[in-house]
């Protein structure tokens, strides 16, 4: 039989945590119970992958210190990883003992959030073991606490080796009808190497690296598809102009896909079209980018367009009529 144990502490010589747990070893090795113990401190950059030692393991005891509030960083990081990266299926036959001793208030609330976060990832929970220890010396002496662990040590052992059952949950069900993960679907080879993808601090560097590449990449294209948006139909006008005598107009050209009005201005023989807001003109024009290129490539005329309610148009319609003359596509 093997027993893994995950410290979620920060290692403190003072931590009542680590007396108990040192004390549950020696029962369990007098039990000939292989025992190992990781500490999540000491595995901070590799959290992810700690998941994966269940492996070899026959129960796990999950043990923490309440120094504020709740089981600290460390553990929370650790259940965050068995959720994500962890077999579940693995973990449906683990038993798990909670541990955690309290050097402020809240230690029944951490072993109940043990309890509780075990249950949802599938594993079966053992009866844990709390409580508050204000003065870690007298609590060291006091031989019926150690008692106390003693028997909590054996309890872990008799529910591994009787494969004692526990009523169903309703975590369970949350965790069946309500829960779900964001990633996808994996199986418990490629979670593995997810996770230790995640834990590689210069490979998720290279990653981020190869995201801000793309999306300053594609902020360029976006960059220049604004620019060439804003030459669109400038050329063709400029190239199909046909100069009037004693003639001058505005026309502001709203074409929909464009982020900006084109802005249209005749005076006699010079013509000046640009991209831009203007309040000033004399005829307001909408229409499509299909419409305008059916425009610009001679397959309708502007009259036509604004007679079969293709273009629509307001302001001085004898000055619209004249863009058929102003501008010769056919």
């Amino acid at each position: 039989m093997k027993v893994n144990i995950y410290y979620g502490g920060r290692g403190l010589l003072d931590d009542p945590t680590l007396y108990v747990l040192n004390k549950m070893e020696d029962v369990l090795k007098e039990l000939r119970v292989t025992v190992e113990r990781y500490n999540i401190y000491e595995h901070k950059h590799e959290i992810s992958t700690l998941p994966h030692t269940f492996k070899d393991a026959d129960g796990i005891i999950l043990a923490t210190t309440v120094e504020w509030l709740g089981i600290g960083g460390y553990m929370q990081q650790f259940l965050d990883a068995c959720w994500l990266y962890g077999d579940k299926e693995l973990m449906s036959s683990l038993y798990m003992q909670p541990i955690v001793m309290s050097t402020t208030y809240g230690e029944r609330e951490g072993v109940l959030t043990l309890e509780n976060a075990w249950q949802i990832l599938g594993g079966q929970p053992c009866s844990g073991l709390c409580g508050y220890v204000e003065d870690l010396v007298n609590f060291e002496m006091n031989k019926e606490y150690t008692l106390i662990i003693e028997k909590k040590a054996e309890n872990l052992y008799r529910s591994i080796s009787q494969k004692i059952k526990v009523l169903p949950s309703s975590n369970q069900a949350i965790k069946q009808n309500v829960l779900r993960t964001q990633s996808m679907d994996l199986t418990p080879q490629e979670s593995e190497q997810l996770s230790k993808y995640v834990s590689d601090d210069s490979y998720v560097k290279k990653q981020k690296e190869d995201i801000e590449e793309l999306a300053s990449m594609f902020k360029d294209i976006l960059g220049k598809n604004a620019v060439d948006g804003e030459e669109s139909y400038i050329k063709e006008l400029e190239q199909h102009f046909v100069p009037q005598q004693d003639f001058a107009a505005e026309y502001l050209f709203v074409i929909d896909g464009e982020q900006k009005p084109l802005y249209l201005s005749v005076r006699n023989d010079k013509m000046t079209c640009y991209y831009g807001n203007e309040e000033n003109y004399d005829v307001y024009i909408k229409l499509s980018t299909d419409v305008m290129n059916g425009i610009v490539n001679g397959r309708i005329t502007f009259q036509r367009a604004f007679m079969t309610g293709e273009m629509t148009a307001k302001g001085n319609f004898k000055i619209l009529r004249m863009l058929d003359t102003v501008f010769d596509f056919v």
